[in-house]
């Protein structure tokens, strides 16, 4: 049985996928609950998952995507949109999710609503979604750990137009914006790059210990 360091040792960021090969909807959904339960600050999720299949939608999102061949030979692409903005309607509306979950009163959750008056919803839109695309990178890190434990291939991307990526999507009248992305599926066997030696820094130049 592999561990979880054999599998981040495993884990590349592929840079031709084959495009005969599928993820399953079984392994597919489980990439996606890893990315739900993924932790964020203060459980606010300030973010949503676009999953792209539709070919015709994959070649304009390759075009945004200085023509990376990933984004139509993966499986799919996995979309982070972070929320440009964090009101008080989305804070009230996770309270009552933690209300409900937890059967509690939202009266019991004034600390909380209290905090995050005092923290985030005091931040500028800017800021709010700085500090959202921070979070939806947390999500992407939980999601390549978890395919690289079902030996799923994945690739991590900043490489893209970020205005035609939320056009091609209609993100922003979902008050969302791309923060980043992945494709997902599995390497092809002309993908030279798996082959090579994983470069890292090394444990005393990376640890600092106080």
């Amino acid at each position: 049985m592999s561990t979880y360091i054999d599998d981040l040792n495993w884990r590349y960021a592929t840079k031709k996928f084959d495009s005969n090969r599928k993820v399953s909807t079984q392994d597919l959904q489980t990439l996606l609950e890893a990315i739900q339960l993924t932790a964020s600050s203060y459980g606010l999720q300030p973010y949503e998952i676009i999953v792209v299949k539709d070919a015709a939608l994959r070649e304009e999102l390759k075009a945004a995507s200085w023509n990376q061949t990933q984004i139509t030979d993966a499986s799919e692409i996995i979309v982070f949109a972070n929320k440009t903005e964090i009101t008080t309607n989305y804070v009230d509306s996770y309270l009552q999710d933690i209300a409900q979950t937890r059967d509690l009163k939202i009266e019991d959750l004034q600390g909380l609503k209290g905090m995050l008056e005092s923290t985030i919803l005091k931040l500028n839109p800017e800021d709010q979604s700085a500090w959202a695309a921070k979070q939806a990178y947390i999500a992407l890190g939980n999601f390549l750990s978890a395919a690289a434990n079902l030996r799923i291939d994945t690739c991590p991307m900043e490489g893209f137009d970020v205005t035609k990526y939320d056009e091609l999507l209609h993100l922003k009248d979902k008050g969302l914006t791309t923060a980043v992305i992945a494709t997902v599926g599995y390497r092809s066997e002309e993908d030279t790059t798996q082959f090579a030696a994983k470069v890292r820094k090394s444990k005393e130049d990376l640890i600092n210990n106080l």
